[in-house]
């Protein structure tokens, strides 16, 4: 199996750099996986936090977008807390 991080070899170039990129595919095709081992690859360097967050969470208040953002806030709050190392 390739490693996910393998397929897309210039994203960590391109957070060196402070670049912006944006994955799109079709579903099943591994953006999330690829998100993961990548925040895990850059908080493991000790160079970076990263946590990987999805919007996702705040589709289900298409018509509160307070509760969307405190959604997507607490995703990523949790996030944070269950996947950096407790000094973090």
């Amino acid at each position: 199996m390739l490693s996910p991080l393998a397929r897309l070899p210039q994203l960590e170039r391109l957070v060196m750099q402070q670049g912006y990129f944006v994955i799109h595919a079709p579903r099943q095709t591994g953006k999330t996986t690829t998100m993961l081992a990548l925040a895990h690859r850059l908080t493991a360097s000790g160079n970076y936090t990263a946590v990987m967050v999805s919007a996702e969470v705040g589709v289900a208040f298409p018509h509160d977008p307070g509760a969307a953002e405190n959604a997507m806030l607490g995703s990523w709050r949790d996030r944070a807390e269950n996947h950096l190392p407790p000094e973090l």
